[in-house]
């Protein structure tokens, strides 16, 4: 019985001492790292958009004799820095402004539905900082086109106002909005060159919370609280933009 027992022992010992180094070589992936971004390199871009529109007697759906006119304007610099390879972090700021005029417009829903709706007025503008994390992977062993994964830290606010009517009928109310977002946003890099990229990126994940405080005619104050959580792929969110590589 002892040597049975010494020989079980004995054979224990061995498979424990052969198991860390099997398992060892079992999950080694043996992965290649390709240096996608180079540690020390600068990121740097800009996206700029701008749309204007004049409406003259226009009409769409219910709407008819529509006169008016509306334009948007949007900036957003961008500089990350990568500390280590195809790792980089870095911030953004953005600030967009839009208006929209409305002199006058008919809502018909029907024969005896008709509504008129004249002198509508609103204006905003939003400005936003975002703390900005990248990791990037190429695919395969190309240095031209990767993927990359961002994660965003979102805080901002901004103002607008609306205002309806005309002389002693002018009534109209003034907002101020605080927002804060996190959320994760993967996309595509294609190089063009050594130093600039194409990027296309799509909001995936994320949470908002959005404050607004209203006041109208002076008088009457509001307050609204919203929050979100998104975990679905949005489409309407894909963004397009031109990055360079210093």
């Amino acid at each position: 019985m002892k040597v049975q027992f010494r020989g079980a022992a004995i054979l224990l010992l061995l498979i424990a001492s052969v198991l860390p180094a099997t398992a060892q070589q079992e999950f080694r992936r043996k992965l290649e790292q390709v240096s996608f971004v180079p540690k020390g390199a600068w990121v740097a871009g800009v996206s700029v958009s701008y749309s204007q529109s004049d409406q003259d007697r226009y009409q769409f759906l219910v709407l008819e004799n529509l006169n008016g006119d509306t334009y948007s304007f949007k900036v957003s610099p961008t500089v990350m820095f990568c500390f280590k390879d195809n790792l980089t972090a870095g911030g953004r700021f953005s600030y967009s402004r839009q208006r929209v005029r409305l002199n006058s417009a008919d809502v018909v829903l029907g024969a005896d539905a008709n509504y008129g709706v004249e002198n509508l007025y609103s204006l905003s503008h939003n400005y936003i900082g975002t703390g900005v994390f990248r990791t990037y992977m190429s695919l395969g062993k190309s240095t031209r086109f990767g993927l990359f994964n961002e994660v965003q830290l979102q805080m901002g606010g901004g103002q607008s106002i609306l205002c309806s009517g005309s002389g002693t009928a002018l009534t109209g109310s003034y907002e101020r909005n605080f927002q804060v977002n996190v959320g994760l946003s993967p996309g595509l890099a294609m190089f063009l060159s050594n130093y600039s990229a194409i990027e296309v990126n799509v909001g995936v994940l994320g949470f908002n919370y959005n404050y607004t405080k209203s006041i109208s005619d002076q008088i009457y104050v509001a307050h609204r609280h919203t929050k979100h959580a998104n975990f679905n792929v949005n489409l309407f969110s894909i963004t397009f933009g031109v990055m360079f590589y210093i």
